[in-house]
């Protein structure tokens, strides 16, 4: 029996997959997002249409852990001291947005419907909150989630999680169902949430940290993977067994990590099974959405669902406005929000079994919720031009052109600004590239030539002269180019040395066997400046001071040849300076010279 599940469930896959793989990539080309793409595969190969997937439950119990990873990887981009910095819009915005839209939302249920007020309410409270699942994604691939936009997002979802625990106490409260008269009370679920974090936040700080430092030690980078994964689903588990929400669990545990050294490669470890399973949890979503139920009312649904965008759009976008947001982010904001989301259907369970909803009730609002989330793609495309801020005009500004410099400068920023005039000091011919009007216009009030274009496209560096310039300069901001990037363009003008600015020795190693002369860091020698003058300023000579630095810097082009080859951040630790061995691996260094 078991062997025939376990085959069952590999058989699944290939269907499941395959539809994912194919309508992923026709909704991606169409820029409606990947979310839309999963469920409109899981309702074509699940038992409403082909029938080619069954036992959806089943699959939507494992996928669930995507969410759980999902909030995992979040709660590892935020540092305790950053997740203090956003209590206001956490405990301020999140809970005027569940309380008002619940409220909003119960009222809408009860004035188009025949529920008495107890059901309404365990309708509409679960529906004003929105998809985890699917914003948070969103926001990442957009680059937005560490924005200011993006932060008051996340506060929002993440309050709505911890709201989970008093959603269900009302519904208990509500309840018709005499089973549910000797569940635990409300204040014993709030003081177990209480217990849970902070037993979270010690485990995290004397358990996990001794951990990972010691698969540091030991240099078995594939136990990373093990470990994070041990930690998300132990953390989620701790919090499933207390009656909590296992998603809140997985981000305190990440949280405690955030400011580890260990937090890069637990990313790194986490992200594929985090993007699997969330792509399961979709299809899965569209596996259950009942069609008969639409198909039955479908003006119902319809107009629920859009009552419920509108609701949720005018409440948070008006609440976004009182907190001070401009208009058009305001309006972004209530939109990105404005769908059901995952948790719906959890709690619509829960108001089935306290015989306070029918279970035609709870299939006919999940298939509200369901279409919600699918008009947001739609909406945020929609509404772009209207969200967006208005662009500097580029009337006036001249594209690139061929005036035979010997350097093109990419990016006219900070970074670009210091290359460009150093050149230029030089006496070495310059040509000035960028994409912002208001940095080129700026640049001329100093008397600088500026031209608009994109600088990380082969025609635009072809039309600039990059055919007969020696250095191509590129200082652009962030990630925005690739391997492949690199790659076209000294296929495109051989003779040109390329120089990257880049980060870290992350971006580097993203980088690894990119056609590029150089990388030049903009973390390395602004530190090393200081360096350099909190040892000068505490009396260290100044021969000392240049020989400490000659030694961290062949230490450190040691540790980088090592790290790049073997694609890992950890190798290479031996050359590094520590309280151990710094005075000891500079002398030796000193030695050697």
């Amino acid at each position: 029996m078991e062997a025939h599940s376990a085959t069952s469930f590999v058989r699944d896959f290939a269907p499941l997959l395959g539809a994912a793989l194919l309508f992923v990539l026709i909704f991606r080309k169409l820029k409606l997002g990947a979310t839309l793409g999963f469920l409109v595969a899981g309702v074509v190969v699940g038992p409403q249409v082909l029938g080619l997937v069954g036992d959806a439950e089943a699959k939507m119990g494992i996928a669930e852990l995507g969410i759980t990873l999902l909030l995992f990887l979040v709660g590892l981009e935020l540092s305790p001291s950053r997740l203090w910095r956003m209590k206001r819009d956490i405990f301020g915005f999140g809970l005027l947005q569940v309380t008002l839209c619940g409220i909003a939302i119960t009222g809408v249920v009860w004035l188009f419907t025949h529920f008495t007020i107890p059901a309404a309410l365990a309708l509409g409270l679960p529906l004003a909150l929105s998809s985890t699942a699917q914003v948070l994604p969103m926001l990442q691939s957009a680059g937005r989630l560490k924005t200011p936009y993006g932060e008051r997002a996340f506060s929002i979802l993440l309050f709505q999680d911890l709201s989970i625990v008093p959603l269900i106490t009302i519904v208990a409260a509500l309840s018709r169902n005499p089973d549910d008269v000797g569940g635990p009370p409300g204040w014993m679920l709030a003081l177990y949430t209480v217990l849970a974090i902070t037993g979270l936040i010690l485990a995290g700080r004397f358990l996990l940290r001794p951990l990972f430092r010691l698969i540091g030690n030991l240099g078995e980078r594939e136990m990373f993977v093990f470990a994070g994964l041990f930690t998300v689903i132990a953390s989620a588990a701790i919090m499933e067994a207390l009656g909590l929400s296992t998603a809140l669990g997985a981000f305190i545990a990440g949280v405690m990590l955030a400011d580890s050294p260990y937090r890069h490669e637990l990313e790194a470890d986490v992200e594929p099974f985090r993007a699997i399973l969330l792509g399961l949890f979709f299809l899965s979503v569209g596996m259950l959405l009942d069609l008969s139920a639409i198909a039955e009312r479908p003006v119902f649904v319809t107009g629920m669902a859009l009552a419920l965008i509108a609701t949720k759009a005018v409440v948070i976008g008006l609440l976004a406005l009182l907190f001070g947001m401009p208009w058009r982010k305001a309006l972004a904001l209530g939109l990105l929000l404005s769908q059901g989301g995952e948790f719906g259907f959890v709690l619509f369970a829960q108001a089935q079994h306290a015989l306070l909803i029918a279970p035609e009730a709870a299939s006919v609002f999940g298939a509200v919720v369901t279409l919600s989330m699918a008009t947001t793609p739609f909406l945020m495309m929609l509404t772009r031009r209207f969200r967006m801020e208005p662009q500097a005009s580029t009337d006036g500004l001249d594209g690139p052109k061929h005036d035979g410099a010997a350097a093109l400068v990419i990016g006219y920023g900070r970074f670009g600004q210091t290359v460009g005039q150093m050149l230029i000091g030089q006496g070495i011919s310059v040509t000035l590239i960028d994409t912002d009007p208001v940095t080129i216009e700026r640049a001329g009030n100093f008397g600088m030539k500026v031209y608009y274009g994109d600088g990380t496209r082969i025609d635009t560096l072809r039309r600039a002269g990059a055919d007969e310039a020696q250095l191509l300069l590129f200082c652009i901001d962030g990630q925005q180019m690739e391997p492949a990037d690199l790659e076209a363009v000294k296929l495109a003008f051989p003779d040109a040395v390329i120089f990257m600015r880049v980060f870290d020795r992350l971006s580097i190693l993203r980088l690894k066997g990119a056609p590029v002369e150089g990388y030049v860091r903009e973390v390395l020698d602004s530190a090393v400046a200081m360096a350099r003058k909190a040892m000068a300023c505490v009396g260290v000579d100044e021969t000392e001071i240049d020989r400490t630095e000659e030694a961290y810097r062949n230490l450190d082009t040691k540790r980088l040849a090592q790290q790049l080859e073997a694609q890992d951040l950890y190798a290479g630790r031996e050359a590094m300076f520590s309280q151990e061995r710094g005075s000891a691996a500079r002398d030796g260094l000193s030695r050697e010279a």
